[in-house]
């Protein structure tokens, strides 16, 4: 079986101009692509998202950031069908991707940042076990999507682990 990595995170926003900058400059994500536009217009690209999207697709405005370690971030705000923002924006009983989550030094800090720009903290800030100083919290960008906040690599964490002991820092 072939190694499998993590190659990028596509994001949905109701405003990609907004979103692009805060990803850039509350998170610190390095720019690529700037926004642009995507249409069903029998380009070779307008061929490829209309055959990825499918009916009823036919505007989107893309643009790409990346992660220090490569793993990119993908923002859309489609145009045609309008993006849709819904009234419950934590729907984690939902099938399919509910978070993505970020390894950062300072969860803490990095959490107020974002709220003091426009998003919210979800959680307490929590110690996963008490023997080890792993930390986790939930936070939302401006437009809802749920980012986790750890301080350590998810394969630091689980891969030598047995039954999770949660405490509250």
């Amino acid at each position: 079986m072939t190694m499998l990595l993590a190659n990028h995170i596509g994001i949905n926003v109701p405003d990609i101009d907004a979103a692009f900058a805060w990803y850039r400059d509350i998170l610190g994500l390095i720019p690529f692509v700037e926004p642009g536009d995507a249409v069903n217009d029998g380009s070779h690209f307008g061929n490829v998202v209309k055959d990825i999207f499918g009916e009823p697709f036919e505007a989107v405005r893309m643009a790409h950031l990346g992660l220090a370690d490569g793993v990119g971030i993908e923002l859309f705000q489609f145009k045609t069908p309008k993006t849709v923002v819904p009234d419950e924006r934590f729907e984690y009983w939902r099938s399919g991707i509910f978070h993505f989550c970020l390894t950062v030094d300072d969860p803490t800090s990095l959490a107020a940042h974002i709220e003091a720009n426009g998003g919210k903290q979800l959680s307490r800030v929590w110690r996963l076990f008490g023997n080890k100083d792993y930390e986790v919290i939930y936070t939302q960008d401006p437009w809802g999507t749920t980012i986790e906040l750890c301080n350590r690599s998810y394969t630091a964490i689980w891969s030598n682990h047995v039954t999770p002991t949660i405490i509250e820092v």
